[in-house]
């Protein structure tokens, strides 16, 4: 089992980071070593709207493919993803965003296990660094897209 946790402020709005998560089809213009995302289905749940999306992570000689539920609310400023197919056991990341003073608190928690043993003893290594990359990312696409 691999966890990682960042808080984050940002000195952005909680809705433009929010938008910029729930942006999953953009990933690949800036976000490591996702190489594609396809969202097969979106729905309207109450407040939220969920989508169902693939995405291909490439690292090295690693290339995968798998495939999870995102629900998105809006109102609560929140993004949860659940894994549904692919080389994971299980696979939950969740964002939060809340408005404070100077900006926006970016809250990101990810917590996975890949069914390969190999593939679990290979994310040991380079997890923890590629989860701090991927905060930088978005951190740095926000300020390409609102500064």
């Amino acid at each position: 089992m691999h966890t990682f946790s960042d808080k984050r402020v940002m000195p952005y709005t909680a809705e433009q980071m929010f938008d910029l998560v729930s942006d999953i089809e953009s990933y690949p213009k800036f976000l490591p070593w996702t190489a594609a995302t396809r969202i097969r289905d979106r729905r309207e749940d109450g407040d939220a709207v969920v989508e169902i999306a693939d995405m291909i992570v490439s690292f090295k000689v690693f290339r995968e493919k798998f495939g999870t539920k995102v629900t998105m609310n809006r109102q609560e400023c929140t993004i949860v993803s659940e894994y549904i197919d692919g080389p994971f056991k299980y696979l939950v990341s969740k964002w939060a965003f809340r408005d404070v003073q100077g900006g926006c608190e970016v809250d990101y928690h990810i917590d996975f296990e890949f069914k390969n043993r190999i593939l679990q003893k290979t994310a040991g290594v380079f997890f923890t660094e590629a989860q701090r990359q991927i905060m930088g990312a978005f951190e740095k696409r926000a300020n390409v897209l609102y500064a």
